[in-house]
């Protein structure tokens, strides 16, 4: 595995890894009858967090696929806007 695919990978359990925490809190606070605000608060944290891991596993995988591929004519800027499209 070469050093940028380590590092995305690094890079998506990070993400996951708050998730899950996050979502521990979550968890916590409506077994504690915390206040709906700050449930509701951290659950978007939550949602926010997978989001972003998603698109970064999506993005790393869209990368790796161009960088395998020797007849891929396409610059950073063309598979950003590739990937915008799909959300």
């Amino acid at each position: 595995m070469n050093a940028t695919k380590r590092q995305s990978q690094r890079s998506i359990l990070n993400r996951l890894k708050r998730a899950r925490g996050q979502l521990d809190a979550v968890i916590v606070a409506v077994e504690d009858e915390g206040k709906c605000q700050d449930v509701v608060t951290q659950l978007a944290a939550v949602s926010k967090a997978l989001d972003r891991a998603g698109f970064l596993i999506i993005s790393s995988a869209m990368q790796n696929c161009v960088e395998n591929d020797s007849d891929a004519e396409i610059s950073i800027e063309e598979l950003e806007k590739l990937f915008l499209s799909l959300t």
